[in-house]
């Protein structure tokens, strides 16, 4: 297993659709085996491949909830559906969410509370599953990517403002920008 560079967004791979796995085999476990250790370096709860640079329909996720329940596991191919959306003011505590491929930066952005995630896992077997909470956010973040949309992509004002000023100012938003978990002191 390899640690993978983690690219910035700026990097088209970041900004487009990825595609769909056509088959499970070595090469697919061997990436998520690189993918799960790339993102417990990093640290991270979750990455999809399009963050290390391949453009596939596949996250992993990694997480601990308060009641010390380990949530991990690999979506290959994933659909999510997702509950309504409250109609509350954004809590800029409780809502704020950061990517690995924006390293350093967090804003607060409203996202589901329910969803149910439908994928495939690494034997080739369909699965279902529904996610509460963080978790839920960690699924509708990952699958994101797998759109093409970052984050940032879907902030509300004035933090998409304040997003882009802040990708600006670190230099990115122009491909070629990426970082090594391990050996860049990054945050994500």
């Amino acid at each position: 297993m390899q640690i993978r560079d983690i690219v910035i967004t700026g990097e088209p791979v970041l900004h487009r659709p990825a595609a769909l796995v056509d088959h499970i085999g070595d090469d697919i476990r061997a990436l998520v085996d690189d993918m799960f250790a790339t993102m417990e370096l990093a640290p991270g709860v979750g990455l999809a491949a399009p963050q290390i640079g391949v453009s596939l329909s596949l996250f992993v996720y990694d997480w601990v909830d308060d009641d010390d329940v380990q949530h991990r596991g690999v979506a290959i191919n994933p659909t999510l559906m997702l509950d309504p959306l409250a109609v509350t003011p954004l809590d800029e505590d409780e809502e704020i969410e950061g990517c690995l491929s924006v390293p350093g930066e967090r804003f607060p952005l409203r996202r589901s509370d329910r969803v149910t995630l439908t994928a495939t896992d690494l034997n080739g077997n369909e699965y279902t599953t529904t996610a509460h909470g963080w978790l839920a956010r960690i699924f509708q973040h990952e699958y994101d990517h797998l759109l093409g949309i970052v984050y940032t992509d879907r902030l509300v004002e004035p933090y998409f403002s304040e997003s882009r000023d802040a990708i600006s100012d670190a230099g990115w938003g122009t491909p070629g920008s990426s970082w090594l978990p391990g050996r860049d002191h990054l945050e994500g």
